[in-house]
This record gives structure tokens, sequence and C-alpha cells, in this order.
């Protein structure tokens, strides 16, 4: 018999400490969100971290992108003089030293003339076709 009550002091024992540990009080915060991203009211100060985050994690490409080649010297060189003359070009025809000018390289087009004291640029590329005309008023003298 003694041993039948130490067992039932023991389940009593047992049962005291889990109803106690049943009825403690939990306390606990408000939950608040609190946004990150500027777009959703966060930070404005995050926006330019979150988009380096996101293009370091970017491993997707186009396809159909060009890679991008670094230019010898002489490319450069030629760049540079194309561009130097289609400048001195629009700057003449701007002027009214010539009424029209036009300039011509293997991938594209360029005449200048002025109507009236309104500058027009027409641009032909020749590889795919395109035709770009940019027309500038007062800024240059008829």
């Amino acid at each position: 018999m003694k041993n039948i009550l130490k067992i039932t002091a023991g389940g009593a024992l047992v049962t005291t400490i889990v109803a106690s540990t049943l009825t403690l009080n939990a306390n606990a915060g408000e939950l608040i969100y609190t946004p990150i991203n500027p777009s959703f009211g966060g930070d404005p100060f995050m926006g330019s971290y979150l988009l380096g985050k996101a293009q370091s994690q970017d491993t997707n490409t186009d396809p159909n992108a060009r890679g991008i080649e670094s230019l010898s010297s002489t490319e450069r060189l030629i760049q540079s003089l194309e561009s130097r003359l289609i400048s001195q070009l629009i700057s003449d025809v701007g002027a009214g030293e010539v009424s029209e000018g036009a300039f011509d390289s293997g991938e594209f087009s360029v005449v200048v003339r002025d109507e009236g004291g309104q500058l027009i640029v027409r641009v032909v590329d020749k590889v795919t076709g395109d035709v770009t005309n940019i027309s500038v008023g007062g800024l240059f003298n008829p």
C-alpha cells in the first residue's frame, strides 16, 4: 500500500506542475508591421540598397542583347572624328554659313538643313533603314 500512495502522490505532483504551467499568463506585445520597401511606405533611403541587392542576385540575361565590346583605339578615333564633323556641320548650318550639309558613314547618313530659321537634322540608319527627323527651332540665327 505504501507503493500505491507514493505513485498517487507523484502523479498529483505531476498534475499540479502541468496545471500550473498551463495557467501561467502569457505576455505579448502588439504586432506591428513595418514595411521595408519604399514603394509600400518604407524608408525612402532603403531604395538604392534594395535595388543593389536585387541587381546582385539577378542572374537573368537578355538573349538578344549585344555583348559590350571595347573599342580599339582606331575605332575610338573614327567615332570621335565623326562626332566632331557632325557637330561642325550642325554649327555651320545653324550659323547660316551653308543652307544644307550632309555626312555619310558606313552605318548612317546625316543631312542637316536650315528651313526658315528651323534646323532640320535627318538621320538614316543604313543597317535597319530607320529614319529619325529632329527639328530645332529658335536656337540658331536664320
